[in-house]
């Protein structure tokens, strides 16, 4: 029996420590979260004191018994779970789930050990410095459970009353989904604005040509919308030489406009101006910058990111034996320690030279207020260990985890870039002036190895370009003007990199949950991921509003960081949860009890319009379904008249004609959306209720064997598995999940066989028929 028992949360970081521990530890896992708050009303007794009532987790009860049973003759127990709140409440939980948080003296110490990287120095250090339980960060982590409790367990009830039963609404999750929502209104609500800009393509004496942007016209410095339409453009056009005006796209007429006489200004260098800049290296990563990279750079959603992350973390062997290879990912701080900081350097020194080093390290400076709960930035923990030399080990998204991981921390420690930027201005007559701007990499630093992404294009602002040898008052020759038309675009929807971007801003949250709150917005179908931006469905929109409009104080950014703010300084130490709870609860318990009169579910759910019933004249209105927004008529459930809404324009969905009529009445048939996919459906609905797939199936020639009438056709279950049954359904509901052969079966008689593949038997026939075993390997 071992002396000392190590407990951790997952199997595989068990099995990495009890390596390093050696003979005389022990180390099992909790598997997670072992007590909770059950999923049910009074989990949380508001009436005294919040007093919560936590539970074992079913799944939780064996391995709990596992620890008990390993318990006996031990001379300590080692709680190591994870080293944040949440690890913290874990450890606090597992010793109420073993019955070790009373009073009573016990045989063996209790210790509690944190460590930032699963490498031997770091496990054998805290061990040999182990600590009590940190209260304050388990009463931060209670305070903040049984807070998403009461939001969730009265807020979505109240969602099921008034808009549709299985809707849910979460502290976090609900400002999530606002911003998602508002930054939708504003798209909609965006109104395109034109504006021109001219270019001039130029030569130097040298034929060496450079592309120049107008930026003064008629003695005026031009702004964005200064040059508003092709007239002004135009005009600008004829006085800087231009002869042949050309047509923009969508324009009409795809001629271009000549001008009668064009002027011949002088292009000549006015100003040159040169300057350098450095360029700094961004800060390791914290959870929320992993997050956001990960989604630019490799298409990772958060999900994906941190669950890779975790398994860099909790160990993968690469040939010596399973070990750490980063540091804990769910971290606040871009703190770096010194072995790290040593360690970069002289990797840095021997692979790009000692001129990409630094002699002094580099120091970030942490965004967050309570960043001290996670020493360090996610690092490799063996920076020496480069992605190369353990892409073999690694599984590909691995690797580029891991890719990115080391060359971000690794670029924080180089030298600055050094960059040349040269600006020079052209005269183009009186009153008109061009520039142009290129920027020089004179010394890359740690752009040569790593440069941060950008959400969008246009954030992009810094273009590299080689501008050849100018001097002021050389003349250029003008080869072209390039006019053109644009137009301003809305904000772009969410990604996921710009949501967890905007949340930290805020102090929304915290970073380990924005995978969770971003899956749980689409599992809900609040929102979709379409071509990685987030689009807020019919029902994401309803929910918003609904907080919005009446629970504003409860989804206002402020208020939702402030109480984020207030969180920490119980983790600090500097406020009791209880009173915290207190503060909260009763006005927001108050403002739900108001709003359950005020608030009808006919108001969020149900749009009055213009339009009349073609059926039976009564007033329309948009409803809120299972699968949207649709057109119905207000006299159900006489008047069953219903018409599809489209989600992106909110416009009514007209449907299409097809080719094909109705084999029961002759009128054409029409290509609808199901539940299913496109169908057709009769003209003449609801004379005619007729419908048929738009994809015909396919027959296979044979016989039904149950009604001698019909051919069994190929068709597909609503979960899309393929199988083949009567055409004559719903009079014959013969069917077969096989692909069935036209050969009777020669041991029973049976009409046909089915044929079968499986990989160890291959291919071979089998008779159908219940209570027959005749199998042929022949096909």
């Amino acid at each position: 029996m071992s002396q000392n028992l190590v407990i951790v949360e997952s199997p595989a970081k068990a099995k990495t420590i009890e390596k390093f521990l050696g003979h005389d530890y022990k180390v099992l896992a909790s598997f997670g979260h072992v007590r909770a708050l059950p999923s049910k009303q009074g989990s949380v007794d508001t009436e005294h004191d919040f007093e919560p009532k936590y539970a074992v987790l079913p799944e939780s009860k064996k391995h709990i018994d596992a620890i008990k049973k390993e318990m006996k003759g031990i001379s300590s127990l080692l709680l190591a779970t994870d080293p944040d709140r949440e690890g913290e409440a874990i450890s606090w939980h597992l010793l109420a789930a073993l019955g070790l948080d009373g009073k009573k003296k016990l045989p063996f110490e209790i210790k509690r050990v944190v460590f930032h990287e699963i490498t031997k120095d770091a496990i054998v250090h805290a061990v040999e410095n182990p600590r009590d339980i940190a209260l304050d960060l388990v009463d931060a982590q209670q305070a903040r459970s049984i807070l998403d409790y009461l939001v969730g367990f009265t807020l979505s009830p109240f969602l099921w009353k008034k808009i549709r039963y299985g809707l849910s609404a979460g502290r976090v999750q609900s400002v999530a989904l606002r911003l998602i929502c508002e930054r939708e209104k504003e798209i909609q609500a965006f109104k395109e604005q034109e504006y021109w800009t001219i270019a001039a393509k130029l030569e130097t004496a040298k034929k060496q040509g450079l592309t120049a942007t107008l930026v003064e016209a008629e003695g005026k410095k031009l702004g964005k919308f200064d040059i508003p339409d092709q007239e002004t453009a135009f005009r600008h056009f004829a006085k800087l030489g231009g002869k042949e005006f050309p047509p923009q796209e969508g324009d009409e007429k795809g001629t271009p406009l000549v001008v009668d006489k064009p002027a011949h200004p002088e292009y000549r260098v006015d100003k040159v101006t040169k300057s350098e800049r450095k360029r700094q290296p961004s800060p390791p990563f914290t959870t929320s910058t992993l997050q956001q990279e990960a989604a630019r750079k490799l298409g990772f959603s958060a999900k994906k990111t941190m669950s890779t992350a975790q398994k860099l973390y909790e160990g993968i062997d690469v040939g010596e034996g399973a070990v750490g290879l980063i540091t804990y990912m769910r971290t606040d701080s871009v703190a770096l320690s010194n072995v790290a900081l040593e360690e970069a350097k002289s990797v840095i020194t021997s692979l790009y030279g000692k001129e990409y080093a630094l002699e002094k390290p580099r120091f970030f400076k942490n965004k967050s207020k309570n960043a001290q709960e996670a020493h360090e930035a996610v690092r490799p923990t063996y920076i020496a260990k480069t992605p190369v030399e353990l892409k073999k080990f690694l599984s590909s998204d691995q690797f580029k985890l891991y890719d990115l991981i080391w060359k971000r921390t690794v670029a924080c420690q180089m030298a600055e870039a050094l960059l040349d930027q040269t600006s020079v201005d052209i005269g183009a007559g009186a009153g008109f002036r061009f520039r142009v701007a290129g920027t020089v990499i004179r010394f890359a630093g740690f752009m040569k190895l790593y440069i941060e992404g950008v959400d969008d294009e246009a954030e992009d602002k810094e273009k590299e370009g080689l501008l050849p040898p100018l001097a002021e008052g050389d003349i250029l020759k003008l080869q072209q003007l390039l006019p053109e038309r644009h137009f301003t675009q809305p904000p772009p929807r969410y990604t996921e990199a710009s949501l967890v971007k905007t949340l930290e801003e805020y102090g929304i949250g915290r970073p380990s949950t924005y995978a969770s709150i971003m899956n749980t917005l689409t599992e809900r179908k609040y929102a979709r991921l379409d071509k990685k931006r987030f689009f807020p469905e019919d029902v994401g929109m309803v929910v918003s509003d609904l907080l919005t409009n009446h629970f504003t104080q409860y989804v206002d950014y402020n208020f939702t960081a402030n109480l984020e703010e207030e969180l920490d300084m119980v983790s600090r130490g500097e406020k009791q949860w209880r009173p915290l709870l207190h503060e909260f609860w009763g006005p927001f318990i108050n403002l739900l009890k108001l709003k359950e009169g005020e608030v009808n579910k006919s108001d969020l759910t149900t749009e009055a319009t213009d339009e009349v019933c073609p059926e039976c004249g009564k007033p329309l209105v948009v409803k809120l379904g299972k699968f949207g927004k649709f057109y119905a008529c207000t006299g159900y459930p006489e008047c069953r008249y219903i018409r599809p809404l489209d989600k992106e324009t909110g416009e009514v969905v007209e449907p299409v004609v097809s080719e094909e009529v109705c084999d029961k009445c002759g009128s054409h048939m029409l290509i609808k959306d199901g539940r299913f996919g496109k169908y057709l459906a009769c003209s003449a609905y609801p004379n005619c209720k007729n419908i048929q797939p738009l994809v015909k199936p396919k027959g296979t020639g044979i016989t039904c064997a149950e009604c001698g009438k019909g051919e069994l056709i190929e068709k597909k279950s609503r979960f899309g598995k393929l199988f083949y049954s009567c055409n004559r359904y719903p009079e014959c509901k013969f069917a077969l999940w096989d692909l069935p052969v036209q050969q009777p079966c020669p041991k029973c008689g049976f009409p046909l066989l089915i044929k079968k593949v499986y990989k160890r038997e291959g291919e071979f026939l089998k008779c159908p028929k219940e209570g027959c075993d005749y199998k042929s390997n022949q096909s």
